[in-house]
């Protein structure tokens, strides 16, 4: 497996993606934009791993044993010669009363691919991946 950085996750509940405004803090990469859950490798984590701690975290999801309906590896945005992960999970909309914001980040939301897609204050390079899981594996909801 190539060396990863972290992994994120385009979380469906129900039809729309679980979406999160990050921190406006000075040198926050991506600060007060809308981001998927997921972040930073820890350890000698597998990239699922990564993603799936990083979603309890910040949205209190436990995700284990939840099919993965989508996944590829991308070149990393943070460190040039390795990778970022990049995950698709669906879950039904009653898991929306389950979500909780964890310690980082402004809000969430549940917001419409489209309007993700859309969004001018969204991450691009995590528009770009879901635009492509979606034309290759979607509608996932």
């Amino acid at each position: 497996m190539a060396a990863f950085t972290g992994a994120k996750v385009a979380l469906f509940v129900g039809p729309d993606l679980v979406t999160l405004l990050r921190d406006d803090k000075p040198g926050l990469p991506w600060a007060d934009m809308w981001d998927l859950p997921g972040g930073g490798r820890e350890g000698d984590e597998t990239p699922l791993a990564c993603a799936l701690r990083e979603t309890r975290e910040e949205v209190g999801l436990n995700l284990r044993g939840v099919p993965v309906l989508w996944q590829r590896a991308f070149a990393s945005q943070s460190q040039p010669g390795s990778v970022g992960w990049f995950f698709v999970i669906a879950l039904p909309a009653a898991a929306q009363s389950l979500i909780r914001l964890g310690d980082e980040g402004q809000e969430w939301r549940l917001t419409p691919p489209a309007a993700y897609l859309t969004h001018p204050a969204a991450i691009p390079f995590l528009q770009a991946r879901l635009r492509m899981a979606l034309a290759e594996g979607g509608p996932f909801a």
